[in-house]
């Protein structure tokens, strides 16, 4: 099996430099064992029960909790930080506020993620740790956790935001979450403004897929990521978040708050603020898990030498499914 020593996003033990691993594997299945040699058809995956595809060992693990830590702190991070830009600068009176707000998004994201992925892969997004986890790069057990956790972390950074903004920025901005559509005032009374919720659904899902292709491949890819390095990968990434919300910002209209690609950056003030943040909030959800599954589905139309290796990875959703299928 091609070595995923130099994915980056994988799990905390791939991401020490020189390819040792700071943090054991709970896996009762050692890595060095996966494959085996057979006479007539080369290696092949050792037979793997469904506890073991989907990681159930990781549930007890302690390091995959410690781990989790990292991204909850992370999400807290980026929640508040996302959430003050994005007040910030439409408040202030710049000229291009959703340019600025771009930029400064790329900034914080491309640091947070180096901050976090020694401790967890660096994932504080539940598109990452699900596309990883339909990959194989990581356990579904493993992105359940770290899922559960981002979410959390989010809550943390909405309330901590909440705790230090006005009433009325609070209200102005409903924290910076995730909007479909806003009331607003209108000639005849308030009236409903914003994205259709099939144009909203579409255009998170489209957004999705290309933060997965133009982005999270480079760190898939452990050709790539070693040939790039992290920073240059990370930096890449972050890159293209900005990039994606400028142009979902800017071709939308007024009351839509852009493609959020964040399930659980949108969770979190809508749990602390409530309203109209629960508005079309499902397609902040919907939308990013068929943009996984569709990325997930071209990893493996393309050829698998480019991208998995020659055998894939053990927690591949296809190999999850065939472990099923045995029970």
């Amino acid at each position: 099996m091609a070595s995923n020593s130099n994915v980056v996003f994988g799990d905390e033990e791939s991401q020490v430099s020189g390819g040792t691993n700071r943090v054991q594997p709970c896996s009762s299945t050692p890595r060095n064992r996966i494959n085996t040699i057979d006479d007539d058809e080369g290696k092949k995956h050792n037979f793997l029960s469904l506890s073991q595809r989907l990681g159930v060992a990781d549930f007890f693990c302690l390091d995959v909790w410690r781990a989790s830590m990292g991204e909850l702190l992370g999400s807290a991070v980026l929640v508040f930080m996302l959430d003050t830009i994005v007040i910030s600068t439409f408040e202030s009176d710049m000229k291009m506020p959703n340019l600025i707000m771009s930029i400064l998004i790329a900034v914080v994201i491309t640091i947070l993620l180096l901050a976090v992925v020694p401790v967890s892969g660096g994932h504080i997004n539940p598109v990452i740790s699900f596309s990883a986890a339909l990959v194989g790069i990581i356990s579904m057990s493993r992105a359940i956790i770290y899922i559960v956790a981002q979410c959390v972390g989010a809550i943390l950074g909405a309330l901590a935001l909440r705790a230090v903004v006005s009433s009325s920025i609070e209200d102005t901005f409903s924290l910076g979450g995730c909007t479909v559509t806003i009331i607003a005032p209108g000639p005849n009374g308030p009236v409903i403004v914003g994205l259709e919720m099939a144009q909203a659904l579409w255009l998170e899902i489209f957004c999705t897929f290309v933060f997965l292709f133009a982005s999270i491949w480079m760190a898939y890819d452990h050709r790539q990521a070693k040939a790039l390095g992290h920073v240059t990968v990370l930096s890449i990434v972050g890159l293209v978040l900005g990039l994606l919300v400028f142009i979902s910002t800017v071709t939308a209209k007024k009351g839509y708050g852009g493609a959020g690609m964040n399930p659980a950056r949108c969770l979190g003030p809508a749990i602390i603020r409530g309203g109209h943040l629960w508005d079309g909030h499902w397609i902040f959800w919907v939308g990013p898990t068929i943009g996984c599954v569709a990325f997930y589905v071209y990893t493996k139309i393309i050829p698998p030498k480019h991208f998995l290796g020659e055998y894939g990875f053990k927690h591949d959703f296809v190999g999850v499914v065939k472990a099923l299928s045995n029970v």
